[in-house]
């Protein structure tokens, strides 16, 4: 085998499962597809690219990379266990082979280098070392370490100071002339005798041969190849699980519940995108839970798409027809989408109500909410925490410990308040509960939603059909009630309380709630008598017949608006009291009143009077408005701030290699007359060869050569994976644009396996 000279010479020597590998693990080499091997080599040495890679090292891997870099090159294994004394040299060598497969580290066995964009992502003191000898301007380490031995106190400390935190210190005129005679501080004694370096004017710096001698040859003061244990408790799984399920039964309730009601009423858009305190307060009342649940709620709901701004000049958040399609799903299955956003979303519901920027705090659908790391740590810390086993739980401050060993670079502080609100954020939404997780979330974070469905519907209770009414105005479900019969319920009353059974209270305004919606009173009564298992009480008999008998006595309509009441004696004593001057009245006759007013804000100020308005048509019809009308256009699902690309399936990840070996051949050969205007690869073919390899190549599913001219007249070769041949088109997913298109067929010029 040819020694490499460079990392391209490097990934030509390595098998196709070696550089699949590669494009699986760090994905962004792969988008767009690279050109060739060289162009992958020449990806995976940007700065950005390195540091994504480093970011997904653990606190060891960091160290052994540490170690290469400190390394002279080429470095040999032997070198890095010098450097790390005490760990076991299998966990170096594979720690090596880890960052050789990541392409930070190419070579050969016993002549290995860093890549220089990881020398540079490092940075210029690595594992806290400044720089040799050699490059401060050379000396041997030897007198160095003798003068030492004869150091003041004073002088110890400094030394001590730089040897194990950081090697440089700040000193006015670093560069000047110091002589052991005309020294009078600790730093200048070691000035005079080399012990430190002018880094520039205003900085000495140790050099990296005398820290190594006093850190005793130890790159770093603790090594560990492995994450720290955490702290576990257990609980029986099956308790678990049924409190999981239990969770998960009122996160779906409480989304409907919210939903519905903002069909009714829906909220401003703030300016800035997001939504008012105030509703989220109010929120938070509907659903009888603190703000910090409603916001998680809220941010579900649009996370799922079910909840988006109503238009190009949004005003209003509203339910999206997908929440109808939603609604119509088993508990499990809606559960699963939300539990599924949840995962994958960069929103971080536990933002809200923290501090913003400056003196404003996060508002819940704002921008402010959205972390780009929060769906890597989210994952990080589920799938840690599942692989304790059922029903076992970890203390979250151990969990957080693990983390920092993980992903020693992924965030400080925000890390560790991700981790800490993950955790808080999957108890609260049923993929956990008492801090482990439950079966379903184990199946859904395994990334077999199905299962899970099915899991968390073994665990859920049977909905009830009925409940049972009260004389004080209440209803109780003694359990969680039949889709059907929660709306009717929750139009016609309102929830007091929530938990194993719900608590409904009955209210002039909730009647009439209903009654706008286009429910009679002898509706309403029915549906009560046919729900409950015990008689309709006699004060909520009287509560709905009264409302009802005075609900539309008054009429509004469009004049500015114009206000009819059949009853002249209600229209007198409107007229006479102080909101017919609020409202600029005029009578025009005993029954008919007009005013400038907007038709709905009279029918709300009207409302307020205690009265009870109904809208009027231009038919004199009542104008009835049900809560399930409003909707927004149709929405996709929301985009999520991104810090890696997915990676590709292992099918996508052998195209590509395939695409770049094959290139690597074509360039290798050297260009070959084969007609006007192809290169290398595509020779001309009739246009029956072309149709039969392309049939050919779409059953098989195998990748090909492809001569294209475009719209322009340019020719150019592609190759591409065929989906479907129809019609005089070719649908085939392009591996220069990274995409699927369509190709003309009558503008095929030939067409070549590719091998």
């Amino acid at each position: 085998m040819t020694t490499p000279r460079s990392l391209a010479d490097d990934l030509r020597g390595r098998d196709d499962s070696a550089l699949q590998s590669l494009v699986r693990r760090r994905p962004d080499l792969a988008v767009p597809t690279p050109g060739d091997l060289a162009q992958l080599a020449g990806r995976s040495v940007t700065a950005a690219s390195t540091a994504r890679a480093l970011d997904h090292l653990t606190r060891f891997g960091l160290q052994v990379l540490e170690a290469a870099v400190v390394c002279d090159e080429p470095f040999t294994p032997d070198e890095l266990c010098a450097l790390l004394p005490d760990t076991p040299g299998a966990d170096v060598s594979e720690q090596l082979a880890h960052l050789v497969e990541l392409a930070l580290v190419w070579g050969e066995p016993e002549a290995w280098h860093p890549t220089i964009a990881v020398r540079e992502t490092v940075g210029r003191f690595p594992a806290g070392l400044g720089p040799s000898l050699g490059v401060l301007g050379g000396g041997d380490v030897a007198p160095l370490l003798a003068a030492l031995a004869d150091a003041p106190d004073d002088v110890r400390e400094v030394v001590d100071a730089l040897t194990w935190t950081h090697p440089t210190g700040r000193v006015r005129n670093a560069d000047r002339v110091v002589t052991p005679e005309s020294a009078t501080t600790p730093v200048e004694w070691l000035l005079a005798r080399g012990v430190l370096r002018p880094l520039d004017k205003g900085t000495v710096v140790l050099p990296r041969e005398v820290a190594l001698t006093l850190r005793n040859g130890r790159l770093h003061r603790e090594v560990t190849t492995e994450a720290p244990e955490p702290d576990l408790h257990h609980h029986d799984p099956a308790v678990v699980d049924r409190l999981a399920s239990g969770t998960a039964d009122e996160l779906v309730r409480r989304v409907a519940t919210l939903l519905d009601q903002w069909a009714v009423a829906p909220p401003g858009v703030l300016r800035s995108g997001g939504l008012g305190v105030r509703d989220l307060r109010a929120a938070a009342t509907l659903l009888d839970v603190d703000e910090q649940l409603a916001a998680l709620v809220v941010e579900l709901a649009r996370a799922s798409a079910l909840l988006a701004t109503s238009g190009e000049t949004p005003d209003e958040w509203l339910p999206t027809p997908a929440y109808d399609l939603w609604r119509t799903r088993s508990i499990a299955e809606r559960w699963t989408q939300l539990a599924e956003a949840w995962l994958t979303t960069s929103r971080v519901p536990s933002l809200v109500g923290t501090a913003g920027d400056g003196d404003s705090r996060v508002n819940a659908l704002t921008p402010e909410a959205e972390r780009i790391v929060a769906p890597d740590l989210r994952r990080w810390a589920l799938d840690d925490l599942a692989s304790l086993g059922p029903g076992t739980a970890a203390t979250v401050d151990s969990l957080v410990h693990r983390h920092e060993w993980r992903r020693p670079r992924r965030g400080g502080r925000l890390r560790d308040d991700l981790v800490r609100w993950s955790l808080h954020e999957a108890n609260a939404i049923g993929i956990c509960a008492r801090g482990a997780v439950g079966k379903a979330g184990r199946l859904l974070l395994a990334g077999d939603a199905a299962a899970a469905a099915d899991a968390l519907a073994e665990q859920l209770p049977a909905p009830v059909d009925h409940i049972v009414l009260q004389a004080d105005l209440t209803a109780v479900a003694p359990g969680p009630l039949r889709d059907d019969v929660a709306r009717s319920l929750g139009l016609l009353a309102d929830v007091e309380s929530s938990g194993g059974a719900t608590v409904y209270r009955f209210s002039e305004r909730s009647v009439r709630r209903a009654l706008d919606a286009g429910r009679s009173a002898s509706e309403c009564q029915s549906f009560l008598s046919s729900v409950s298992s015990t008689p309709v009480p006699q004060p909520l008999s009287y509560l709905i017949d009264d409302v009802a008998r005075r609900h539309g006595l008054l009429r509004i309509g469009t004049a500015g608006a114009y206000l009819r009441c059949d009853d002249p004696a209600i229209l007198d004593e409107l007229m006479a009291g102080r909101a017919s001057e609020v409202l600029r009245l005029r009578r025009l006759a005993p029954t008919v009143a007009v005013t400038p007013t907007a038709p709905d804000v009279l029918l709300d100020r009207l409302r307020e009077q205690g009265l009870a308005p109904a809208l009027e048509g231009g038919d004199g019809s009542v104008v009835v408005s049900r809560p399930d009308e409003r909707r927004t256009g149709p929405r996709p699902v929301p985009t999520h701030l991104t810090n890696d690309p997915p990676p590709p399936s292992p099918t996508v990840a052998a195209s590509i290699v395939k695409a770049m070996r094959s290139a690597e051949r074509g360039a290798s050969r050297g260009p070959q007359t084969q007609g006007p205007g192809l290169g290398s690869h595509v020779p001309r073919t009739a246009m029956s060869q072309t149709l039969e390899v392309l049939r050919e190549a779409v059953a098989s599913g195998s990748s090909i050569w492809l001569g294209y001219v475009d719209n322009d007249g340019v020719s150019a070769e592609r190759v591409v994976d065929p989906v479907a041949l129809s019609a005089g088109q070719l649908t085939a997913y392009d591996h220069r644009s990274d995409g699927v298109r369509r190709f003309a067929v009558h503008r095929v010029t030939g067409v070549a396996p590719l091998t």
